[in-house]
């Protein structure tokens, strides 16, 4: 009997509320006895996090060519995939983790306009047959989340990230790639308006997670 856990994220673009609702999915699952890993890309063990500081610094004075973003980018998820999430899946763990190749496709191949067929060659050299059992994809025009991301940065005073000081266009084309691989792959996504209010966006995830209770463990190997 198989008895690996199952592996959720949480994509969409910068100010749609994903750290919020991944709290939610964690709790919902821990009042459930279920052991939850929540993590992040990129990110999501030591050596990962310090390639995330190179990614998303804005103040080292060079500029990171999109390949060595690219390349980046799988390096920390191979190493995520290593020593967090393929051991966390292996003893039943439910892995909860907000981005993970989706957003390659979205920020990358979307936002940057790389090729897909690269990105999909080195999504199969880094993570074989893996992919997560359930996405949920938190959407909303990018306009609309970038005046949320805007608030959120002024409430708390910090800075943007080498990301987040992208124009709306980046971002624009970043949720509609987003929206193109949910329509690929309906039977893992569950797009989620992210612009209605908080309860109604948790309500809809809730429900969501419910379904996905009585669904198969995560994929790999076919």
């Amino acid at each position: 009997m198989d008895t690996r856990g199952r592996f959720i994220t949480l994509e969409g673009g910068e100010g749609v509320g994903k750290t919020t609702n991944v709290e939610l999915v964690c709790r919902f699952l821990s009042e459930r006895g279920i052991e939850v890993v929540r993590t992040r890309e990129p990110g999501g063990t030591p050596r990962a996090e310090a390639i995330r500081g190179l990614l998303l610094d804005p103040d080292i004075d060079e500029p990171l060519d999109d390949d060595a973003e690219l390349l980046l980018v799988f390096a920390a998820r191979a190493q995520h995939l290593a020593r967090c999430i393929r051991p966390a899946l292996a003893r039943g763990a439910w892995v909860v983790c907000d981005r993970f190749t989706d957003a390659t496709f979205a920020y990358q191949g979307g936002g940057r306009g790389l090729d897909p067929s690269r990105i999909a060659t080195l999504e199969h050299l880094v993570q074989g047959e893996l992919t997560p059992d359930l996405t949920l994809l938190l959407d909303m025009p990018a306009d609309a989340a970038q005046q949320r991301l805007a608030s959120r940065i002024d409430d708390q005073g910090g800075q943007r990230d080498r990301f987040e000081r992208e124009r709306l266009g980046f971002f624009t084309r970043v949720r509609d790639a987003y929206l193109t691989r949910a329509e690929a792959a309906p039977e893992r996504f569950a797009v989620i308006d992210a612009g209605q209010s908080l309860e109604a966006v948790q309500a809809s995830i809730v429900t969501t997670l419910e379904r996905q209770l009585g669904q198969g463990p995560a994929k790999e190997g076919g």
